[in-house]
């Protein structure tokens, strides 16, 4: 049996990989053992220099990693090991997975069929209540919706599960999973505390692969894209302008061979809208060398005009997940694209 203690205090070395670890793990059997190891021991052992890792001290590593743990047994947060029955399968395939993940809630909601809803933080009426409508006729079908819980679309997406749940959810607990950028025991953004404690009265699930007190780091919201995109088969992108925080977690799930699917809420008046005010910040941004072209270029048309296919609805969503692959071309996503063109004026 591992020690709790021996695994904090690896997951505190974000610059080892998840195999590292567990090859770590399975040298040393206590966490007293491992911090004898100095930055060059550690080095030897991987085969990797880590020379330039001067902040690291093996005695402050473990001071850390017992206090996180104290943390996790005074506030109930548990916690899965990549070995652990209750790891998500699906998670252990993607290149690189957590060594730990930390979550409050129902861990059983990992359990249960789930898809991927994301989107932009500037979502439109017609965005927002795209997203709420998906989100809750998925849950209602028994599907477990995952999202990051950030701003716009994500919160839509995590309402309207809740509102399958109050309504009738086939599971009996709020099928939805929230994917944190920060430490477990943080809720970010703090504007969505009253959403949060709503997941989780109603059985809803948080989790983060960093322990408490970490502190959050920027780089962290984009790494976080590569759980939602990793949870499940399948991402739907509901809306995104140009550069968005979705259209990272797009590219996450092509990379990892799973569907990845638009909503026709991407197109239309109120979401050109809100692309062209996007576009034209990144431009000024660009001509001071603040982004790359790269950025302003990435585009839910770019990844439309490659073949992704683009759905109506849930109905359609489920239409789509039983077709051949490549059955939906551009020209067929056509029709829906126009469609939206329309749909977008209607009040909502």
């Amino acid at each position: 049996m591992r020690e709790s203690l021996l695994v904090f205090s690896l997951a505190r070395l974000t610059f080892l990989t998840c195999a590292e670890k567990l090859f770590l793990e399975e040298k040393y059997a206590t966490a007293e053992e491992f911090s004898r190891l100095s930055i060059t021991d550690i080095s030897f052992l991987v085969g990797r220099d880590f020379s330039f890792r001067t902040e690291y001290n093996p005695e402050n590593n473990l001071r850390e990693a017992q206090k996180e743990l104290l943390v996790c047994n005074r506030m109930k947060i548990g916690f899965v090991h990549i070995k652990d029955k209750a790891y998500p399968s699906l998670l252990k395939e993607i290149s690189n997975p957590p060594y730990l993940l930390f979550y409050r809630g129902r861990i059983e909601n990992l359990f249960y069929p789930g898809i991927s809803v994301v989107g932009t933080r500037r979502l439109t009426p017609y965005g927002r209540n795209a997203t709420s409508s998906f989100s809750k006729k998925a849950a209602l079908d028994g599907k477990v919706i995952v999202s990051g819980f950030a701003f716009g679309a994500d919160a839509s997406a995590h309402k309207g599960a809740l509102e399958a749940y109050f309504q009738e959810s086939k599971l009996g607990f709020a099928p939805t999973v929230c994917v944190l950028p920060c430490s477990i025991d943080e809720i970010t953004p703090r504007t969505n505390l009253k959403l949060a404690e709503k997941v989780l009265e109603n059985g809803g699930l948080f989790i983060s692969e960093y322990a408490p007190m970490v502190p959050t780091a920027n780089w962290h919201f984009v790494h976080r894209n590569r759980l939602i995109a990793g949870l499940t088969p399948v991402t739907v992108v509901t809306q995104a302008p140009p550069g968005s925080g979705a259209l990272i977690t797009a590219d996450y799930a092509l990379q990892m061979g799973r569907d990845l699917v638009f909503h026709k809420a991407c197109f239309g008046e109120q979401a050109e809208k809100v692309n062209k005010l996007v576009k034209h910040e990144l431009d000024i941004r660009l001509a001071h060398k603040q982004v790359s072209r790269s950025k302003i270029e990435h585009t839910v048309e770019s990844f439309v005009e490659a073949g992704a296919p683009v759905i109506e609805d849930y109905m359609d969503f489920c239409n789509f997940m039983k077709e051949a692959p490549g059955q939906r071309s551009f020209s067929s996503n056509r029709g829906i694209i126009q469609l939206s063109l329309f749909e977008d004026n209607i009040e909502v």
